[in-house]
C-alpha cells in the first residue's frame, strides 16, 4: 500500500574501531522512531524490527541496540548472516515455486553477500560473507574513479575469499535455477538491457557473465559522479557500483554461472512470508532465535503490501540499510 525508504548505509559508518559514532546513533535513532509513527500513523497492526550486518558487526552493537529500544520503544532484533541468507531464500522459492527444482540464491548488501542452495523452502546450505558493496568501496576502492590496480587487485583478493565457499557450493551439485537479489544485483541487471521497472515485477529480467563483463568494462573507467547520470543508478548507490559489480562477476565466476535471473523479491519479503505462515499455524515456520515479531528493518520501509501471489496483505514497518 506504502513505502517509505531512508538510507543511512551503516556498514560504511563503521570506522576503524569497528563502532557506529553517537552521532551515526543519533540518526539511526531518528530514522526508527520516524518508521514507528508511520506504522502507526498507516494503521499498521504489527510491526517487525530487524538489523542486519552493520549492527551485527559493530563492536558497540549492544549499546547501539539497547539506546534504540530506551528512546524509541522498537527492539531490534539482529539477524545472523545465515539467517538473512535464509529468509531471502524463503522469498525467491515462493517467488518461482517448486518448479524451479534446486534453487540457488545470491544477494549483494552494503555489508555482506548472502549465498544459499537447496531443493526445499530452507536452503540444504546458507552462507553470508563480509563481501557487501559499500563495504569493498569504502576500504578497497579509495580512488574516485577505482584506480586500475585497485580493481585488478580487488578481483584476485575476491577470488580467494569465495573459493572455499564456492567448494561447498559445488558439493551440492549445480542448480537448475539460479536467482539473485537486491538492488545492486537489480541496477547491475538494468544497466546491461533488462526491462525497465515500468514492466511490473513480472517481466523476466536477467543478468549475464558476458553483459556484467562489458559492464565492467566502462563502470570502472567512471566517477561516481557520472555512474550517477546512468539510468537506475541512485546518487546514494553510485559510489559503490563498481564494487557490487565485482562481487557480482567474482561470485558467478566462482560458482560457474553464466546467467542470473533477478528476483524481485527479498530479505523483507522472506520475513514478512514466514511471519505470515508463523501466524497461520505452520508447524515448520518457526522463526530463528530471536526473531519471534515481524519487520522493521536494517533498511527501510514503512507500511502494508500486498503478497502478489497469494493477496494476502503484509505488514512491515522500516528497513535500515544493511
Amino acid at each position: 500500500m506504502t513505502s517509505e525508504k531512508t538510507a543511512l548505509r551503516l556498514s560504511e559508518r563503521i570506522g576503524a574501531a569497528g563502532r557506529l559514532s553517537d552521532s551515526d546513533t543519533d540518526e539511526l535513532v531518528r530514522t526508527v522512531d520516524a518508521a514507528r509513527e508511520s506504522a502507526a500513523r498507516l494503521g499498521c497492526a504489527d510491526v517487525v524490527a530487524f538489523a542486519t550486518s552493520a549492527i551485527r558487526e559493530a563492536d558497540n552493537a549492544a549499546e547501539v541496540l539497547a539506546r534504540v529500544h530506551a528512546e524509541t520503544g522498537v527492539g531490534l532484533d539482529v539477524l545472523s548472516g545465515e539467517d538473512e541468507a535464509r529468509f531471502t531464500f524463503l522469498a525467491a522459492r515462493r517467488w518461482y515455486g517448486w518448479s524451479a527444482g534446486k534453487l540457488l540464491l545470491l544477494d549483494i548488501g552494503g555489508g555482506s553477500l548472502e549465498m544459499a542452495i537447496g531443493l526445499d523452502e530452507q536452503p540444504e546450505l546458507a552462507a553470508s560473507l563480509p563481501l557487501g558493496a559499500g563495504r569493498l568501496a569504502r576500504s578497497k576502492l579509495p580512488q574516485d574513479p577505482p584506480d586500475r590496480s585497485d580493481v585488478r587487485a580487488l578481483r584476485e583478493w575476491l577470488d580467494e575469499q569465495l573459493a572455499d565457499t564456492a567448494a561447498h557450493f559445488d558439493k551440492v551439485g549445480r542448480p537448475d535455477r539460479a536467482v539473485a537479489t537486491s538492488k545492486t544485483f537489480r541496477t547491475l541487471a538494468r544497466l546491461t538491457d533488462a526491462a525497465p521497472p515500468s514492466s511490473g515485477s513480472r517481466a523476466r529480467r536477467t543478468l549475464t557473465d558476458t553483459g556484467l563483463r562489458q559492464l565492467l568494462s566502462c563502470i570502472t573507467r567512471m566517477s561516481s559522479a557520472d555512474l550517477a547520470e546512468l539510468d537506475g543508478v541512485s546518487s546514494a548507490r553510485a559510489h559503490q557500483l563498481v564494487s557490487g559489480a565485482l562481487v557480482a562477476e567474482a561470485t558467478m565466476r566462482a560458482l560457474s554461472l553464466e546467467e542470473l535471473d533477478i528476483c524481485p523479491w527479498a530479505l523483507r519479503e522472506g520475513v514478512i512470508l514466514r511471519r505470515l505462515d508463523h501466524a497461520n499455524g505452520d508447524d515448520h515456520a518457526a522463526m530463528p532465535p530471536g526473531m519471534s515479531h515481524p519487520v522493521m528493518t536494517g533498511g527501510t520501509r514503512s507500511g502494508q503490501q500486498a503478497d502478489e501471489r497469494t493477496g494476502r496483505k503484509a505488514q512491515h514497518g522500516a528497513r535500515w540499510n544493511r
